[in-house]
């Protein structure tokens, strides 16, 4: 009976392990979701291409390689270096631009912002002209300043150029200095290489009219307006910005055609209209006709007006007569 019975339970607790062994298994795959699955496989194909992948980077390593040394061999064969290209031939001039920064107390901080953005336009035109101007920068400090040293630390790298914190009468002889104004009754008809031309760095919105030329009067210093009038007719004032008046300075010394740097500069919203050499504009010719036209068209239609009414009021009068009869 013993036996028996030990052989039963032994046989029970085999039975016992076997179902606990299934349940394990059914739990373990119940646990993994399908997405789970996916993933899974995912990494394991990750794993088994690391090599290839490896091998195709390797590949494109030594392609990219090969064309840069066949791209080096090719430029070698014309003479030169394909990434040190020779710069082209530059006649600095002698002629001094000067933008004065000593107007920062009158403007706002966006206002500020922008003379920064127009001095950067200057440094970078004179940098790529092919008649290069001695460049300088005075009275630099305040917002200016401040703003330069956080939005382009580089400046202080800037190459071909004199920044000064001192006013412009400090750094050139007065007799030399000539104060680009719009406000000034003279007009600049050729640019003299021994003087520096001085340009108002001020972003004002016109708040505040005829102050470089009065500042020019009070140094005693001269002064001259672009010969805009002469050549160019515009829709708005002729204040310009500070980079504009610089480039179309730059314009003349390499095209020596004061029309044509006009109008290679000046942008589109000046509403820019050329002036022919007697002083008129083609333009208004055009639109004078056309008003004397459509006059002579009005009086025209006035006249037949006039006579249709006549005739008009000449029946009603006659109809009027016969009924009285």
């Amino acid at each position: 009976m013993d036996d028996a019975s030990g052989e039963a339970a032994a046989s029970g607790g085999q039975r016992s392990d076997c179902r606990t062994g299934t349940g394990d298994g059914a739990l373990e795959n119940q646990t993994l979701s399908k997405r789970q699955m996916k993933k899974l496989l995912k990494q394991q194909k990750w794993e088994e291409e690391r090599e290839l992948r490896k091998q195709r980077r390797k590949e494109r390593k030594q392609h990219r390689k090969q064309q840069r040394q066949n791209s080096q061999q090719e430029s070698r064969g014309d003479g030169q270096s394909a990434r040190k290209r020779p710069r082209r031939e530059l006649t600095p001039s002698s002629l001094r631009l000067v933008v004065d920064c000593s107007f920062d107390n009158l403007m706002l901080i966006k206002d500020v912002r922008k003379l920064h953005k127009q001095i950067q336009r200057c440094y970078a035109e004179n940098r790529r002209a092919s008649h290069p101007v001695q460049f300088y920068l005075t009275s630099l400090g305040g917002q200016l300043k401040q703003n330069m040293d956080e939005k382009d630390k580089g400046w202080v790298n800037w190459k071909d150029i004199t920044i000064t914190e001192e006013h412009y009468s400090k750094v050139v002889v007065k007799d030399e200095l000539v104060y680009l104004t719009s406000d000034s009754p003279n007009v600049l008809e050729e640019l003299d290489q021994k003087k520096a031309y001085v340009i108002g760095g001020l972003v004002d919105h016109n708040h505040h009219k005829g102050i470089t030329y009065e500042r020019a009067k009070e140094l005693g210093i001269g002064h001259a307006q672009l010969p805009l009038s002469s050549f160019v007719k515009m829709n708005s004032r002729k204040v310009l910005a500070v980079n504009h008046v610089f480039e179309i300075i730059l314009a003349y010394l390499e095209k020596g055609s004061w029309q044509e740097s006009f109008f290679t500069i000046l942008p589109q919203r000046k509403g820019a209209v050329a002036i022919s050499q007697d002083g008129t504009n083609p333009q208004e010719n055009e639109d004078d006709d056309e008003e004397e036209c459509s006059s002579s068209d009005s009086d025209r239609d006035n006249t037949e007006q006039t006579e249709i009414r006549d005739l008009n009021i000449g029946q009603a009068v006659t109809s009027q007569q016969t009924s009285i009869i």
